[in-house]
Formats: C-alpha cells, structure tokens, sequence
C-alpha cells in the first residue's frame, strides 16, 4: 500500500511539472528572447507537453481521480494551442477559378553533400515541382552553384545575383514585377521577396530562413549531458538572432502596400515569439485555416515538429493546404496552400 501511494504522488509530482510548464509556455510567445532567451527553448518542447498532459489527464480519469482536473484546466486554459498543434480539418481543397498555389520547401541544397544515399534527388524534386505544380514556390537552401530551370516559372535569386546572398529563391508563374533581398546580419541567412501579378491584383511573397539553431537532431546525440547543454546554448542564440530577423522583415513589410504572403522555414515551432509576431493580428496561418493532422514539415523521430509555415493576409481565403510528409527528398517536407484573394 504504501508503495502504490508513494507512486501515486510520484505520478502527480511528475504531471505537476508537465502542466507547470506548459503553463509557462503559453506566455512565452510574448516574452523578446533578448529578455529571457533560454525560457524560450521551452517552446520547442510544446506538442510533448501537451501530449504528456492529455495522458495525464487520461491516467487520473480512468482512475476517477480529482488530480484529473490538473491537467484539464491547463490544457483548457491552451485551448488554441491544441489547433496549432493538430488539425481536424479535411484537407480536401475547395475549387475555384480564382485559386492560386504557393508552395515552400527546405531543399537542404539538393543533397549537395550526399546526406541522403540518393543520387537523383535534385532531379527528383524538379520532377516533384512538375508534379505538383504550385503557382509559386518558395525555396530554401537552395545553391546557385548548381541552380534549377523551371520551364514556365519566372525566378527571383535562382541564378547569380551581385551583392544579394544566395540561399533562397522564388519561381512563380506569375510575372514578377519588382525583387529584392533583407540581407540579416552576422549570418548565412536572409529573406528575399518578390512582387507577383495575378490578373489584376499584385501581391507580395517573402521568403523567409530565419536563424538556425544548427544542432544534432539525432535522438542519441540530444540525449547525452555535453549535447543537451550545447543544445541550449546554441537555440538560445539562434532565437534571439531570430528575434531580429523578424523585425527587419516586419519593418520592411509595414511599407508595402500590397496583400502579403510569408512563406519559408522559421527554424521555431508556432508556440514562439517569432511566429506570434510574424503572424501579427492581419495573417492567417494556413495550417491551421485548411490543414489536417500534426502537420509535420521537419524530419525529427518521434516528434511532430511544424517549423514551415505559409502564413497569408486575412484578405486571402483559405482553400486548401497540404503537407507532403511522404516526400523525403530533405530533412524537411514541403507544404503548399491553395489560397483565394477575396
């Protein structure tokens, strides 16, 4: 008996911190890292405290125990973080003459350094955009050394461009009538943006690569003492970096007088400062407006990280999105919305 309760207070122990946590996640997105930049590692950990809690909440149910309520406020209180993290919607896209497509895509540079053991993968993702044929794309990690042709898309940054970082490009259908870059500082990163037409309308789209952690992702390596410590340190770092990356592109979006589109790999879940601002309150998150399940765009094992985002004007209607989790021709995983300016 008095095993059972000593586990019993060990169990709430444990759920305690889970909803402790979790609770403190859900100020994060409005605390600068700059302030208190090593709370804000907590928000990558957010769809594991979630489900830790769910669970929680499950075990002390079954057991018709009151610590039960624990967890349920908490997750109560995080309503909107359960839609952030899991969709229920149908990710059927609704037709429509006036619908355009917008895909983004983490190319981790074509497997340049052989990452993968397959030799045609720079094909295969040409082959890919083909396939699937967005109206745009937005690409990252992308090398000029070897740059793509896309017949029927114009590019903005697919081949040499002076003075303009490469990394990342744009190819759309439609004509491109005015390009630029936001060169970030003491990094290999940067945004660049190009001015479409469709019809009669001219819309904006940047393509963002927000600072990167660059840390081992491998189950085995995040576990030991010395990686967990440079872990911290090193996403630390990279979301304050991130912090003002995404000034810079706030800044340089609030002068455009055009409905805007802000694709690309944000490096940061949709728990984190960066998205929260980014997102603003005149964006919409397209996942969360048309997509389905955990929608999961990074390859890392039993966890369901979402680090690419297209996010949308309010002014553009949702009708459709997609995450093609069963295309591995990157560590990460394209996704594309169908959207329609109202």
């Amino acid at each position: 008996m008095k095993i059972l309760k000593f586990f019993i207070k060990l169990m709430f122990l444990a759920n305690s911190l889970a909803a402790f946590l979790l609770l403190i996640s859900y100020v994060l997105p409005y605390i600068p890292p700059k302030s208190y930049g090593t709370l804000s590692v907590i928000s990558l950990g957010v769809p594991l405290l979630i489900i830790l809690n769910i669970l929680f909440f499950i075990y002390w149910l079954l057991r018709v125990k009151k610590q039960m309520l624990l967890s349920l406020i908490v997750l109560l209180l995080g309503w909107n973080y359960l839609g952030a993290m899991y969709q229920f919607s149908s990710s059927k896209s609704i037709e429509n003459s006036d619908n355009f497509s917008v895909m983004s895509f983490n190319v981790r540079m074509f497997n340049k350094y052989n990452w993968k053991p397959n030799k045609t993968t720079k094909q295969d993702i040409i082959d890919f955009f083909y396939k699937e044929a967005p109206d745009v794309i937005c690409i990252q990690e992308y090398t000029r050394g070897k740059p793509i042709k896309l017949d029927g898309y114009n590019d903005y940054n697919a081949r040499y461009t002076k003075s303009v970082r490469g990394g990342h490009t744009i190819f759309s259908k439609f004509p491109i009538i005015n390009s630029g870059s936001l060169e970030f500082e003491n990094t290999n990163n940067n945004a660049v943006f190009a001015d479409v037409v469709k019809g009669k309308d001219t819309i904006r789209v940047y393509n963002l690569h927000l600072q990167s952690s660059k840390v081992n992702t491998q189950i085995d390596y995040v576990n030991s003492q010395y990686s967990r410590d440079m872990f911290l340190k090193r996403v630390k770092a990279a979301f304050i970096k991130q912090q003002s990356q995404v000034e810079l592109v706030l800044q340089h979006k609030a002068k455009c007088t055009y409905k805007t589109i802000i694709a690309g790999d944000f490096n940061n879940t949709s728990f984190s400062y960066s998205y929260k601002e980014i997102l603003g309150d005149d964006m919409l998150d397209t996942f969360k407006e048309a997509g389905n399940g955990f929608g999961k765009t990074f390859d890392f094992k039993f966890f369901p990280l979402r680090i690419d985002f297209i996010l949308a004007h309010k002014d553009f209607k949702v009708n459709g999105f997609k995450t093609y989790d069963d295309t591995i021709l990157s560590d990460h995983y394209p996704i594309m919305a169908t959207l329609k300016l109202n």
